[in-house]
């Protein structure tokens, strides 16, 4: 045990995770590259859990937060804030969201604690529909409404929490029907909860499941969906926070996959968007954003700095094309993936899109998800020198895989097979 890991235990709680048997220090990174205190070298397809979209030490955001640094660093919500409005103005253009207001907060947690004020406030009704198997943060109410019970760890909450079928779509009751039975059903089973309950305030769900483990309905489910919540005056929210700002390949916002009824009502987002930096937000339209009857201010949310960062970042991300760019390599990546564990028995699905993919293992010649599969992998991939996440609703056995957005044809080869070899070591 390191000096510095010992030090970690003596202060921190127990229930701060940490990965691997001796865990890692790192100290910098280009790039799609990181280096820990060893001076050993890694390809990054974890980005620091989805946060280090771009690139490590992108030359475009480290000028822009020096330069910002340099002239002030924080002045709260109290004070007009350039970067903020400029911020704001292309989020509510890009969020498809008509009359749409932005509100910025520091983290996804704050901004789906934020969203489920609003529609609570809005609707006066304090029950929200949830995805199983969903996950939308570590604060008080967002852990009452997630679906994972490895990530929920109280059953005491300040909402009342209804969940829905459609999150998964290779496990549970409906595994074995065809897309469009899928979606029928799930319809199904949504218009006959809310035919034994009050009026819920909102269905709040990810069009991918990040923590869940990379887990997709078929296209066009929430649009089903919208039409029965329509109907019923319950709000959707967009949980962004893993699927926006083109990681999914095919859309910009995950959503969009499901946009035969227009947008949703309040779309959250995070991660990303800061390359790094602590950026998280709401866009809702006027009517719900400003339900609220109270004065509210931000003290962190928006900051000089991190607006600073957010608009090089997305700047750079739209002008490289860099959704297109998950759509081209990622599609590569996850057909590489499928033919390099297509002989594995421990694997039972490579799923995902774009550059957001997850690899589920089992025990061989059952259905039984296997967590120490899953973190044997992630060792034999750090040695190899690939860095991956994990998660799923089985007791993490999904290895996560979400590079930065930029990276290569060439990296993504050079990933694949090292994961190829840590599947074959740890096997």
């Amino acid at each position: 045990m390191t000096g510095l890991h010992e030090r970690h235990l003596a202060v921190s709680p127990e229930w701060l995770a940490l990965y691997y048997r001796h865990p890692l220090e790192l100290t910098h990174g280009e790039g799609r590259h990181v280096w820990d205190a060893d001076g050993n070298r890694y390809l990054d397809f974890f980005g620091g859990i989805l946060t280090t979209m771009t690139a490590h030490a992108l030359p475009e955001v480290t000028k822009a937060v020096a330069e910002q640094a340099g002239r002030i660093i924080h002045s709260s919500t109290l004070y007009l804030n350039r970067p903020m409005v400029e911020m704001a103005e292309r989020i509510a253009t890009l969020s498809g969201i008509p009359d749409a207001r932005v509100f910025f907060t520091t983290s996804g947690t704050e901004a789906n604690d934020t969203a489920l004020l609003l529609a609570t406030a809005y609707r006066r009704s304090n029950q929200i529909l949830a995805m199983r198997n969903s996950y939308h943060g570590r604060s008080f109410s967002t852990v009452s409404i997630t679906g994972n019970q490895a990530w929920s760890p109280t059953s005491l909450s300040p909402l009342q929490t209804l969940y829905v079928h459609g999150g998964v779509r290779s496990r549970g009751p409906y595994a074995e029907l065809s897309d469009e039975r899928f979606i029928q059903a799930c319809v199904a089973d949504l218009e006959d909860l809310l035919g034994h309950t009050r009026r819920p305030a909102a269905l709040i769900a990810e069009p991918v499941q990040g923590v869940g483990g990379f887990t997709s309905p078929p296209d066009g489910l929430f649009a089903a969906f919208r039409e029965v919540l329509d109907r019923h005056g319950v709000l959707w929210i967009s949980d962004e926070v893993q699927t926006g700002w083109g990681r999914t390949g095919d859309h910009f916002w995950g959503w969009q996959a499901h946009a035969e009824h227009g947008p949703p009502d309040v779309l959250t987002f995070a991660k990303g968007i800061g390359n790094g930096m602590s950026v998280g937000g709401v866009v809702a339209r006027a009517e719900v954003m400003n339900c609220l009857d109270a004065n509210s201010i931000s003290t962190f949310g928006g900051s000089p700095i991190t607006m600073a960062a957010s608009l090089a970042n997305l700047s750079y991300l739209l002008e490289h094309d860099l959704q297109g760019n998950a759509r081209r390599v990622g599609g590569l990546l996850i057909e590489r993936l499928r033919g390099v564990t297509a002989a594995s028995p421990a694997v039972r699905e490579v799923r995902g899109r774009g550059l957001m993919i997850g690899i589920e293992l089992v025990k061989p010649g059952t259905d039984e998800a296997d967590p120490e599969a899953a973190a044997a992998v992630l060792e034999a991939a750090r040695a190899g020198g690939l860095l991956l996440g994990k998660g799923g609703g089985h007791d993490t056995s999904v290895l996560r895989i979400a590079p930065p957005l930029t990276l290569t044809v060439a990296e993504a080869e050079e990933g694949a097979a090292i994961l190829a070899d840590a599947l074959h070591a740890a096997g």
